[in-house]
């Protein structure tokens, strides 16, 4: 191994040290140190460490939680303590009873007994394995005995510490936690999924658990996730006698933890908990569904022992449910920016959790036919998530008979065009070109922070001037003069001013932007960097044909055709032409010099090598612009064999991959 400078070592040692050091006090402690500026100052320098020493790379580096290439299937992993499921208590007197057995089985008196007691998070949980302080390895709860590696995608996680804070830490710890996504976070996410006519996703954890497991990790890259530890599982080389403390111990480690967790040293204690924290519900800005009470001495934990899917020492005691009756006075249509016509029942208004519903989406005709709900009609309610108002179920016994069916109307109520279901999909949509509503809907997503961010222009404004038929595109903001805009309800000297500016500054878009901002179907945030980063500019990527729009990684059949639908409508075309006319300059990214020797491959790796980790393989291979997989498939390019490689090598064979040894994989990737 070449010799370094001691300098350089160790400013890169000391750069990890101070990001992860930020990091913990921003995500877990949400008190920053040092400005964004300052920390992108840090980050950079070593980024440019790293790119001139790829050798010296890390995997615990703060650098390398983002960009790993997606997994065609998850592995799955055996877990070595099972991941037990909770017996629940819905009142006191069932968590009572959950004591008198503690209680009877343990031979110990009531103020013997102490307990911890804490949130239960409504999420997705996961184990991560750290070996000598180092994440290793992250996988979901799965069965309880075998869960899904699901490591990539953890690591992407800010708050999950890729090596432990603190000098002296076991050579094994398995620390067991909840990912959840906050609700204002989910309720972000669904916007921005509504907005790019993706299915909703229907509560906070829904959202973590579908985050956490897709297997491209860029895509949970863009979520935003955060893991709270509840616990360990085995703990090698250290130990401790009391679950109180381990929390304790963690969170000096560098894990985020309930700050509503408490030692409770009687029952009277964690029923006043119970009532504490039920009251403070709806207040917390994440989904729980009940308190987790265990028996504080690990001890006694072992002396109550195990049911075969359950521990004798734990309990959930779960709040009541918040769900309402109501009725239905209607079910009227409302129109999305790309002509889908959404169901949504009108409600008598009614509080659900301590908000007032009095509306909830039946999503589409066929949800409204399954769930059969009536205009009428007395229906369960419910907060999906404490966010979207869901209809559960119709009160059939409370049905009069005066109950109405609805029925989707055959032309869009906004603008009296035929509306049409195409093949193949759940959702109605209105044909017309010029229909306000949808007109309103694409000028919200243009201006969206995530497209043109054209601070000021809100959703009223764009409505006003589309009524009053100043603009029918977006194209025709960049028209737009002061005396216009002075025509506008409230529209003030300094207001209007500020408008034009920001149109202004959106005349030079970044690519991705400018995609995103088309609304194109199917084409989120996300698709629109993949999008710009293949083809580069606006012109480019219109002149792709379907197969060749195909060939993009992540981009599938339907994307595909709506990517070529979208530039080969001539209305979509005037408006590109338009913005143009109106003063955007469309953008043009030009690729780096120079194509890297891997890019677009797609390798499998198996079995062992001599000189390279797995790990080590995998990043060279990503830093040449390569791809990793988990299993072989008539995509995969190249399978590196090492010893003893199982079944993907004769699966290579068969399908006439090449495969490479050690010693082959190194030339190449040294050409």
């Amino acid at each position: 191994m070449p010799e370094y400078d001691p300098k350089t070592l160790a400013r890169m040692q000391w750069l990890r040290d101070e990001i992860n050091r930020h990091n913990h006090a921003y995500y877990i402690q949400d008190s920053p140190e040092v400005s964004d500026a300052e920390y992108d100052r840090l980050f950079d320098e070593l980024s440019g460490l790293e790119a001139a020493h790829p050798e010296l790379v890390t995997p615990e580096s703060p650098t390398q939680r983002v960009g790993a290439a997606p997994l065609d299937e998850f592995e799955t992993v055996r877990h070595s303590l099972p991941m037990l499921s909770l017996n629940k208590a819905t009142s006191k007197e069932e968590f009572l009873d959950f004591h008198r057995r503690v209680r009877d089985l343990s031979g110990l008196t009531d103020g013997e007994i102490q307990y911890t007691a804490e949130p239960k998070f409504d999420g997705l949980a996961v184990e991560l394995i750290y070996r000598e302080g180092i994440f290793r390895l992250g996988c979901t709860r799965g069965d309880g005995i075998v869960g899904e590696d699901v490591t990539l995608n953890l690591r992407t996680v800010k708050s999950i510490p890729l090596s432990l804070l603190g000098g002296s830490f076991p050579e094994l710890l398995e620390v067991r936690g909840e990912v959840i996504m906050t609700k204002e976070d989910f309720a972000g996410l669904n916007r921005e999924r509504e907005r790019t006519e993706q299915p909703l996703f229907a509560n906070p954890r829904n959202a973590a658990a579908g985050s956490v497991r897709q297997l491209d990790p860029r895509i949970t890259n863009t979520r935003p996730l955060t893991l709270f530890a509840y616990g360990t599982g085995r703990v090698e080389g250290e130990g401790l006698t009391h679950h109180w403390d381990s929390l304790q111990r963690l969170k000096r480690f560098g894990f985020r933890m309930s700050e509503h967790a408490r030692l409770c040293r009687s029952v009277d204690e964690v029923i006043e908990y119970h009532q504490e924290i039920l009251g403070k519900r709806d207040g917390l800005p994440y989904e729980i569904d009940g308190i987790v009470i265990k028996v504080n001495a690990f001890s006694v934990q072992q002396t109550l022992g195990e049911l075969s899917r359950s521990p004798r020492w734990a309990v959930a005691w779960k709040f009541p449910a918040q769900q309402e009756n109501t009725r239905v006075e209607d079910i009227i249509i409302s129109v999305g920016r790309t002509g889908s016509l959404t169901p949504v029942a009108v409600l008598s208004p009614v509080r659900v959790g301590g908000v007032e519903v009095s509306r909830a989406s039946l999503h589409n005709d066929d949800e409204v036919r399954k769930k059969d709900v009536r205009i009428g009609d007395t229906v369960v309610i419910q907060r999906a998530g404490d966010v979207i108002p869901e209809v559960v179920k119709v009160v059939e016994s409370k049905r009069t008979g005066e109950e109405r069916e609805f029925v989707m109307p055959g032309t869009c109520p906004e603008c009296g065009s035929r509306v049409e279901r195409p093949e193949g999909e759940a959702i109605h949509r209105c044909t017309g070109f010029a229909c306000p509503a949808q007109i309103k809907e694409n000028l919200a997503h243009f201006v969206s922070k995530g497209a043109m961010n054209m601070d000021g222009l809100g959703r009223r404004l764009l409505e006003q001037m589309v009524d009053k038929g100043i603009i029918r595109d977006p194209a025709d903001l960049y028209f737009l003069d002061k005396e216009t805009l002075m025509k506008m309800d409230r529209m003030g000297d300094k207001l209007a001013d500020n408008l034009l500016d920001a149109v202004a500054k959106s005349r030079k878009p970044a690519l991705a932007n400018l995609i995103y901002g088309l609304g194109i179907r199917n084409v989120g945030y996300h698709l629109a960097g993949v999008l710009a980063k293949e083809f580069g500019s606006i012109e480019n990527l219109a002149a792709q044909d379907i197969e060749k729009l195909e060939d993009v990684h992540e981009i599938g059949p339907t994307v595909a055709r709506s990517l070529y639908s979208f530039f080969h409508d001539p209305t979509n075309l005037r408006i590109l032409e338009k913005l143009k006319d109106g003063g955007m300059e469309f953008p043009v990214e030009q690729a780096p010099a120079g194509e890297s020797p891997l890019a677009g491959k797609s390798f499998v790796l198996t079995g062992g090598l001599a000189t390279l980790t797995r790990d080590e393989a995998r990043s060279i291979i990503e830093k040449l612009g390569g791809r990793v997989s988990s299993s072989v498939s008539k995509k995969t390019d190249f399978v590196v064999a090492g010893k003893e490689p199982g079944s993907k090598l004769d699966k290579a064979r068969d399908l006439g991959i090449e495969v490479l040894n050690e010693h082959e994989f190194k030339k190449l990737v040294e050409r």
